[in-house]
Parts: structure tokens; C-alpha cells; sequence
């Protein structure tokens, strides 16, 4: 990646805007963001992103890791909006893969939950995923791969929470 050079602080010595670092970071969004339009053509060609899109799957995998939540809760998961997820929790209900249960504690917020069609259908769709990946990066070692994930991760909570303070 070219540098994208700013002018060097004269008491550090360093570029405050494109450092090393900051470059490297850069190249490693722009890897993830390729790297996710590959797996979103991926998944468009193996079924694992339906009709619904690639949310049906991640809004299915968070009632199966995490238990029954409410439409916001989950929203509030992804980048998304409550609409959005209102309509993917509409259309996996009329599928018979969710349903929604009473919350004790909000009288007029339901809980999303999935049924046994919607737990079977995760899992399938999980197997495939795990099928897929068993495949993949063979050079890879497990804890590089584990290590970047972590920072992966850390990485997408920064920009979270600087979207956020945008809002």
C-alpha cells in the first residue's frame, strides 16, 4: 500500500497521521473488507447467505449462543437497524426458525427464540461453515489464526465505538 505521507512531528519524529502502524492498520481493514466480500460470494454460492442475506445466519447463531434476546437487543449486536432486524426476525418466523415468546421482563417487547426447525437449521448451516473452513488455510497455524481474530475483533470494537460518537 502506498504511503500516505503528512508532514513528521518535529519533537517525535513520527508522522502523527500515517505512522507505520497507522499503515499497517489500513492494510489490515482493507484485507478484512476484500476478505468479506470473498466470503459473502462464497456464502451466495454454498447456501449459507439465503434470500434473507448473510444477517439470517448471525441473527440465528446469536439465539443459539446467547439464548433468546429482543429484536433491539440484537440490533444493537450488528450495524444495523431495529427495522432490519424486525423484518429478518419477521421472515424467519414465517419459515417456522424462530418464534416469539413472552419476556418477563418487558411487557410489550418479545423475546426472539429459535425453534426446532431454526436450532436444526443453524446447525446444518454451522456444520457447512465448519466443512468449509476445515478446508481452508492449511498453512496456517491455530494460534496466529486464534491471534488475529482477537485483534480482528479488537479492531471492530475501536471502529464501533467511533461510529458511535459519530452518531
Amino acid at each position: 500500500m502506498a504511503s500516505a505521507r503528512h508532514g513528521t512531528d518535529r519533537t517525535t519524529g513520527t508522522d502523527p497521521i500515517a505512522d507505520g502502524k497507522a499503515e499497517a492498520i489500513t492494510e489490515l481493514m482493507l484485507e478484512v473488507a476484500q476478505c468479506f466480500f470473498r466470503i459473502r460470494a462464497l456464502g451466495q454460492k454454498t447456501g449459507l447467505i439465503t434470500s434473507w442475506g448473510g444477517g439470517a445466519f448471525g441473527f440465528m447463531r446469536s439465539l443459539a449462543l446467547l439464548g433468546p434476546l429482543t429484536v433491539p437487543q440484537i440490533a444493537q449486536m450488528r450495524p444495523t437497524s431495529r427495522q432490519r432486524m424486525q423484518r429478518l426476525a419477521d421472515e424467519l418466523a414465517a419459515e417456522g426458525l424462530v418464534e416469539f415468546i413472552d419476556n418477563p421482563k418487558h411487557r410489550r417487547s418479545k423475546l426472539v427464540q429459535l425453534t426446532r426447525k431454526g436450532a436444526a437449521r443453524y446447525g446444518e448451516l454451522n456444520a457447512q461453515l465448519l466443512a468449509i473452513a476445515s478446508t481452508m488455510g492449511v498453512a496456517l497455524d491455530e494460534a496466529d489464526i486464534r491471534k488475529t481474530a482477537g485483534i480482528v475483533r479488537q479492531l471492530s470494537d475501536d471502529v464501533k465505538v467511533r461510529s458511535e460518537r459519530l452518531s
